[in-house]
């Protein structure tokens, strides 16, 4: 309709003559504002054109209502709700001239009556009628009250002659007016001269796509019993649809079961059921509608698999035909080839799938996936038709090699699930390639017991068969004797196999390289460890296997890290990112997954917490994906961050949910319960709960630190050191000032010795708070020299206990030193010296000038834990950074120093 509240003067008197056929519907019930879209659209606005093409039931009415809503004063709207009906060009024409009438009540008299004059089956001048039209148009409109056009769902009238219309009126739209379109189905317009002159603005389905934020606000509206996992399932399962989401709603208000909740987002039952097949399948012709159901079969497809499955050619015009019309495609790469469906679109056609075919068109898709050389997919594939024996043989054909590169164990380990135990073991090959998934997947016991039937093989045909299966189960034996943690055996193991295994099992020389390496990081000994990981480097270069290079690259920052050289292990962790850039990026691998991780652990030490986060999250998914354990070193990296934060119930929720991962994938507590456990003492010791941190401290030094120590754990080989840190700290907080003093001297001590700085640093970093809190400056002075020394690797999160208690003296003692890269950092994170009231003010947080007010009223620490509801540890972080902040040293100073600048009265 038109915006009356914004029109004045004749348009104002059209009131009465107005009627539903411009009527702009109200937003929706507990519509979600999309401010991000509407901001776009806004830049529009010194265009022409403002295209919002997206499929059924992604809210693109209810966008282009927002935004008429939310227009600048000076700008009026004219709404046309399109039907059927209107796609005859005349019934259109002369719906637009009503409506443009509102406005301009003289104009295009004579072109009416020609319109009402013309018969249907007689041709008809449009271009020529609006080429007049518009020119009468252009004497009407004014540019300081421009006006919006909206023609909404246009694929219901769209057609050869209207669009030829349109396209006639958008090249000769007059100054003043522009136009904005919704529809399902991408107008047939010639563009590029728009969109090289900037004058349009097009939003499609990935646009439209609510955002995580956006689909909690949605499914906020109403208050359900969801958390964790099964929230995360729906939003992920919605792809974004707004509509899915409402029927969810609507579903959840009649269930009154929490429970059922997350299943009753479900494509092929209810309400999306009814709708997906009224408003998209029923209308599409008949060979479109049998496409989709062959198709559904499948998770990712091509024109070509397509075509294999169907046995026709003509996919690629049916694909067309599908993207044209906005049929819930879902493009996979950014050239077009591959696709999935949206899930819930996919749900429908798979409930609707005759049973019969399905395996047929497994079997053909297994057949295209082996010619085209990917060998898991056609797995999957003959695993899905029912032929065990099929994929039991293409399981063969995988390589060792190519197993220990991708090390998506996940994969073969769902494989093992649909064979029977008789095919593992049939064979001397599925013997050895799932004996290395379970070994890979921590599973050690399975592995072994397995390996054991490599027996039932022997003697091999021949002496060269037989030397190689047994180097093969040598160096199985020393990755599970890493596992378990005995040093011996993997040393025996490891170094027998790399003497015995053939040159052509490179994959497995590489994978006892990178072991060793791993132990001799576990024993301090860094240089036995960098020989290791450059004898693999040159190894992997050789064979030209990006990701054995990539793995590489990871274990040399591992070596890197421990010694202190961040910058440069930064440097190597994106090295072998860069050397995977050539791989699909529809695969998953547990390389990638890993140095993405790293590459987050990384830059929280380099006090980077926000980038270092998301390259976290992004490591943890694909990590998930391929059952990979390291997905350890995430979750217990961002709770740490979370932990620093303050926001001890996420940190605690993410060690749950790693704890939980374990379990699921049965891995060993040798593996994680350790690594986990002092991730929870840091948060117990920030907290305040010293004697939960005091116990478990007091267990894993015996476990790891008593007369017969368990080896550190392969994915934290230097934990028991992490350990002594954690008990200096505690020793510190309970005010056993010596024996925090002693063992931060002793790992000191220790890391001089072998070279290991970044522990060393931050148990510097520590002793220097220490000394200072018992006025002995120039020691600390002394130490935070040697600290700063030690710490030109690039390390900064050493120093961030001191960042915080002491950000004066440590200013005071940087200015004093010669400029350098970690000066440079440390100051940008140190505030600024307090000179005014305001710089204070703003330099004081609100639960610091909360602690501030209660000293001020005399209130002990212990008060105003309880006042606060914080522990009393967080009250003394507290005042200790007031103090730093007022640059004062006890509490009656601050709170004159307070009064004076007039924060308190």
């Amino acid at each position: 309709m038109t915006d009356l509240s914004r029109t004045h003067g004749v348009a104002s008197q059209a009131l009465g003559l107005l009627d539903g056929r411009f009527f702009r519907p109200p937003l929706p019930e507990a519509h979600v504002p999309r401010a991000r879209l509407c901001q776009r659209l806004q830049i529009g606005l010194a265009g022409r054109l403002l295209l919002v093409n997206a499929p059924a039931g992604f809210g693109k009415s209810s966008l282009a209502i927002e935004f008429c809503q939310e227009l600048p004063s000076h700008w009026r709207s004219l709404w046309l709700g399109l039907s059927q009906r209107d796609a005859d060009p005349g019934r259109f024409l002369e719906r637009l001239l009503e409506g443009l009438q509102q406005f301009c009540p003289a104009l295009g008299g004579q072109a009416m009556g020609l319109l009402k004059m013309r018969q249907r089956h007689q041709p008809f001048a449009f271009e020529e009628w609006l080429d007049g039209l518009l020119d009468e148009l252009a004497l009407y409109l004014q540019p300081d009250t421009p006006l919006l056009l909206v023609l909404d769902d246009y694929h219901l009238a769209q057609g050869p002659v209207l669009d030829r219309c349109l396209q006639f009126f958008l090249n000769h739209l007059p100054a003043g007016l522009v136009l904005l379109v919704t529809s399902r189905q991408r107008p047939d317009w010639h563009l590029a001269r728009l969109r090289l002159s900037r004058q349009l603005v097009e939003l499609n389905e990935q646009d439209l796509r609510l955002t995580a934020d956006e689909a909690l606000a949605v499914i906020g509206r109403q208050p359900t019993g969801l958390r964790g996992q099964a929230l995360d399932n729906l939003i992920q399962r919605s792809d974004g649809w707004v509509a899915g989401l409402r029927f969810w709603q609507l579903a959840a208000s009649e269930s009154g079961d929490d429970n059922a909740l997350p299943q009753a987002l479900h494509g092929g039952e209810g309400l999306i059921r009814d709708y997906l097949l009224e408003e998209v399948i029923e209308i599409l012709p008949a060979p479109v509608q049998a496409f989709l159901y062959d198709t559904a079969c499948q998770e990712r497809f091509c024109a070509e698999l397509c075509d294999a499955l169907r046995e026709r050619h003509d996919s690629a015009e049916i694909l067309r035909y599908l993207q044209a019309h906005q049929v819930f495609l879902v493009p996979l790469d950014e050239h077009g080839l591959w696709f999935r469906y949206h899930h819930l679109f996919s749900d429908l056609l798979r409930s609707r799938q005759a049973s019969g075919p399905q395996a047929g068109l497994h079997l053909r898709a297994c057949r295209w996936f082996e010619g085209q050389g990917l060998l898991d997919e056609a797995v999957e594939q003959a695993l899905r038709a029912g032929h065990l024996d099929v994929a039991a043989d293409l399981v063969q054909s995988l390589s060792e090699e190519q197993l220990l590169a991708e090390q998506n164990v996940g994969m073969l380990l769902r494989w093992k699930m649909d064979l029977p135990d008789s095919l593992l073991i049939s064979t001397p090959r599925l013997i050895v390639l799932y004996s290395w998934a379970l070994g890979l997947a921590c599973q050690l016991d399975a592995a072994e017991e397995l390996a054991a039937y490599l027996s039932r093989f022997l003697p091999a045909p021949s002496a060269t068969a037989q030397k190689s299966m047994l180097a093969q189960w040598l160096a199985l034996s020393g990755v599970i004797a890493r596992g378990r943690g005995d040093r011996e055996r993997t040393l025996a193991y490891c170094g027998e196999a790399l003497q015995s295994l053939p040159s052509k099992r490179y994959g497995q020389r590489l994978v006892c390289l990178s072991t060793l390496s791993n132990l001799a990081i576990a024993d301090g000994d860094f240089w036995r460890a960098r020989g290791w990981n450059r004898e693999a480097l040159e190894l992997a270069q050789r064979v030209g296997n990006p990701l054995f290079e990539a793995l590489a690259h990871y274990d040399r920052a591992r070596v890197l890290h421990a010694r202190g050289e961040i910058l440069r292990a930064l440097d190597e962790v994106r090295q072998g990112l860069q050397r995977l850039q050539g791989l699909s990026g529809q695969r998953l691998y547990a390389v990638r997954a890993r140095l993405t991780l790293y590459e987050g652990y990384l830059l929280a030490t380099r006090l980077h917490c926000a980038p270092g986060r998301a390259r976290l999250r992004a490591g943890l998914s694909e990590a998930r994906s391929c059952r990979d354990i390291s997905v350890l070193i995430g979750h217990c990296v961002i709770a740490s961050l979370d932990g620093r934060e303050g926001r001890f119930a996420e940190a605690f929720s993410e060690l749950a949910e790693a704890e939980r991962l374990m379990h699921i994938w049965d891995v060993p507590p040798i593996f994680y319960l350790a690594m986990i456990t002092l991730v929870k003492c840091e948060l117990w010791l920030a907290q305040g709960r010293t004697d939960l941190a005091e116990s478990w401290l007091l267990r894993l030094g015996q476990t790891y630190g008593g007369e017969q120590p368990a080896a550190a754990p392969e994915f934290h080989p230097l934990l028991p050191l992490h350990i002594e840190l954690q008990q200096a700290l505690l020793e510190r907080v309970l005010a056993r000032v010596d024996d925090a003093e002693a063992r931060l001297r002793k790992l000191i001590e220790r890391g001089q010795a072998s070279g290991g700085m970044t522990l060393m640093v931050s148990a510097q970093c520590q002793l220097i708070a220490l000394l200072l809190a018992q006025g002995r400056e120039p020691e600390a002075a002394k130490l935070l020299a040697q600290a700063l020394e030690a710490a030109q690797g690039g390390t900064l999160q050493a120093f961030q206990r001191l960042i915080e208690e002491q950000p004066q003296w440590l200013r005071e003692q940087l200015a004093g030193r010669a400029a350098c890269p970690l000066q440079r950092d440390l100051l940008t994170y140190l505030p600024e010296t307090l000179v005014a009231s305001t710089c204070a003010t703003e330099a004081l947080s609100s639960r610091e000038f909360a602690v501030l007010e209660l000293i001020a009223q005399g209130c002990s620490n212990q008060q105003i834990s309880e006042r606060l509801f914080i522990s009393l540890h967080t009250v003394k972080t507290h005042a200790s950074h007031i103090n730093s902040k007022l640059g004062v040293e006890r509490r009656t100073q601050a709170v004159a120093r307070a009064k004076s600048l007039g924060l308190l009265v």
